[in-house]
């Protein structure tokens, strides 16, 4: 059996107060009102000690001072002392039930350290209203940077789900945010409204996923939705993940198409003020287009007096090829320059464009023969045409810039035509 009054003195540790404050208010709790000289006497404590003791169990409200010279100290009796703590026990209690889901709540959104149990490290967000709702939250957290990428199709539904505010909240709080998106008649007045408050750039080939990464503890790609498998917005699903190697790749993937995109100021110029207007030539009808540019040189001529024009051939089938190679990138597949040149000489070969065969994957080098282009009339149309065409089709699919070699015509005869592409 323990000391008398030992399950009190242990209550008093519980409760913070030292072993020897303990001891000089169980003795004013026994003796009555003491002054400090006898306290420090019946708790055998100094007398320094005594005085800063009672201070703090006077703060505390374990002792109290009584009237007189010398003052004496009372100890708030026991029954009193155990009521209130019960009481502030049971309110502590109430406090923590009525705040359970709350504080729970915000500790998991909080965090951004992840285990290989941890529930939030892959989500799952289906529908519309979900997936917005959760982004909304996650952008009211990012600290530093926000990338963006979307297709030019879906800025106007940026802007309807008040996305565009909570990007504009963040910039204002000192966030970076960054979208890249491709930017066309159709969407200008949308792309002016964002870049407005972001940094916006035109992607110089085909936006084919949509992405947030915020900061770098997560990111949210969208699956499906008009854009993608589903048939509305309702059946919209988005995977949002905070592992590494998942906020690495979108980061990737948007650092791609930052890269070689154009400013939203020059795009801006460039559809506002176009430089030069196209003309259509359409299967079946190349005739038209080719009797529009005869009017237009005999409108110069006779406007000028000038009786001959040198059209800029070589400008001309680049042009051409450029087309050409977007086209053809939209059908060709890979995402890494050996997966393109292989998907490319299948391309070659289904639509007898020639034989297309990938002989080295680093540098990516390419070897055409019987091509297409290479005609007895115009020889120097593939050597012009076909590393515009390939250059093209590598920078629309992979995202950046590349280099694509001129074949050597000393060598067409025995080894068709050599391209080498390499990362500009």
């Amino acid at each position: 059996m323990g000391r008398p009054g030992s399950d009190l003195r242990d209550l008093l540790a519980q409760h913070g107060v030292p072993e020897k404050g303990a001891r000089v208010y169980l003795a004013a709790c026994r003796s009555g009102p003491q002054t400090a000289s006898e306290l420090a006497r019946l708790a055998a404590v100094s007398r320094v000690e005594a005085y800063r003791l009672i201070k703090q169990l006077s703060t505390d409200g374990l002792l109290c001072a009584t009237g007189g010279r010398p003052m004496r100290f009372a100890g708030l009796p026991p029954e009193e002392l155990l009521d209130r703590w019960i009481r502030l026990a049971s309110d502590h209690v109430r406090r923590l039930e009525q705040d359970r889901n709350k504080i729970l709540t915000s500790w998991e959104d909080a965090r951004t350290e992840f285990d290989e149990r941890d529930p939030r490290k892959f989500a799952v967000l289906e529908g519309r209203e979900t997936i917005h709702r959760f982004l909304l939250k996650r952008l009211g957290t990012a600290e530093h940077k926000v990338l963006l990428t979307a297709s030019g199709g879906s800025l106007r539904r940026v802007i309807d789900a008040g996305t565009d505010r909570a990007l504009r909240d963040a910039q204002a709080r000192g966030v970076k945010v960054r979208i890249v998106t491709e930017v066309v008649l159709p969407n200008l007045v949308d792309a002016k409204h964002l870049a407005a408050f972001a940094e916006l750039r035109h992607s110089a080939g085909p936006v084919m996923n949509r992405s947030v990464v915020i900061d770098r503890l997560g990111a949210l790609v969208y699956v499906s939705g008009e854009e993608g498998f589903g048939r509305s917005g309702d059946e919209q699903v988005a995977l949002w993940s905070s592992a590494a190697m998942f906020v690495q790749l979108a980061r990737d993937y948007h650092q791609r198409l930052w890269a070689p995109a154009e400013r939203a100021e020059a795009r801006f110029v460039e559809l506002e003020n176009p430089s030069a207007a196209a003309i259509a030539v359409v299967q079946g009808k190349e005739s038209e287009p080719f009797q529009r540019l005869k009017e237009i040189a005999k409108l110069g001529m006779r406007a000028t007096g000038v009786r001959e024009f040198r059209l800029e051939v070589p400008d001309l089938i680049e042009t051409i090829a450029r087309q050409l190679g977007r086209k053809i990138a939209d059908e060709v597949e890979g995402t890494t320059p050996e997966a393109v040149g292989k998907s490319l000489s299948s391309y070659y070969e289904t639509h007898t464009m020639g034989h297309l065969k990938v002989l080295k994957d680093r540098p990516l080098t390419l070897q055409v023969t019987g091509c297409f282009a290479c005609t007895s009339d115009s020889p120097e149309i593939g050597r012009v045409m076909c590393p515009q065409l390939m250059r093209t089709v590598l920078e629309t699919r992979l995202g950046q810039r590349w280099e694509v070699s001129k074949p050597d015509p000393t060598k067409h005869a025995s080894r068709g035509c050599i391209f080498t592409a390499t990362p500009a």
